[in-house]
């Protein structure tokens, strides 16, 4: 079993990728809705919040945890692992090192919530993969938000996208990171105001396979899934078509 979890409806776009790597495999997967946003939590806060879950979910037999936000990981991830040694842990960072590693321009910028943006992980990131390269952190408060209350469309955020991605692409950054797994879910909009100016780099892919490296005979069972929250589970089911994620089949608890 494999436990999967997020401060909402962001983790699910690293749960896609998880089902289509292990399609055997049976999986969790846990919204804190009665917290969320992380992004504007405290660090303590945060890590109290990740233990928590990671007790609930070691304690329903999973025997490997995804951390599927990136403010949860920079926050709690080392807690985590240090709580559960025999559990292998995989966290969720920002694509950093692909970007840094593809920019033609040598400028990147990434996309956060307040909490990532200040966490001395996103620091440690920069310095240790993005050596000659100019990275712009943009914080993006209410945009994970946005996303848990499934307003895709509204037109205060595509204004406030455009507000803070414009003077990105003048700049110069030609590689834009998502740092937040809420984000994956903006990337149309995102692609209208971007267009062929740069490229967005996503993680979700990534994780699904350090899981699927990871995960051996975790991996094997009968593809069930399981959707849990600390606040209104019903509403995750109900956000799966909304979010473009229909045909994921799964059970509500």
């Amino acid at each position: 079993m494999i436990g999967v979890f997020d401060s909402g409806l962001g983790g699910l776009s690293v749960l896609a990728a998880l089902v289509e790597a292990l399609p055997q495999a049976d999986v969790i997967y846990y919204a804190d809705t009665a917290h969320v946003p992380y992004g504007s939590k405290s660090e303590a806060h945060i890590q109290r919040r990740v233990l928590a879950i990671g007790e609930h979910l070691a304690g329903q037999g999973c025997g490997l945890l995804v951390v599927a936000c990136n403010t949860a990981t920079a926050a709690a991830v080392q807690a985590l692992r240090a709580a559960h040694p025999g559990i292998p842990v995989v966290g969720v960072e920002p694509g950093i090192k692909p970007a840094a590693q593809e920019t033609r321009s040598g400028r990147i910028a990434v996309l956060t919530t307040e909490a990532t943006a200040g966490s001395r992980r996103l620091k440690n990131l920069i310095r240790d993969h993005a050596g000659g390269v100019e990275v712009f952190v943009e914080p993006c408060p209410g945009w994970a938000t946005h996303v848990e209350m499934l307003q895709l469309d509204d037109p205060a955020l595509a204004t406030d996208v455009r507000a803070r991605i414009d003077p990105l692409l003048e700049r110069g950054v030609d590689r834009i990171v998502l740092g937040c797994t809420h984000y994956s879910f903006l990337a149309p909009l995102l692609g209208r105001v971007i267009g062929t100016r740069a490229q967005l780099v996503d993680v979700a892919e990534a994780v699904a396979r350090q899981t699927r490296r990871l995960a051996a005979d975790r991996a094997h069972g009968s593809g069930r899934l399981l959707l849990q929250a600390s606040a209104h589970p019903e509403r995750l089911h109900a956000a799966l078509p909304r979010l473009r994620l229909g045909h994921i089949a799964a059970r509500v608890a």
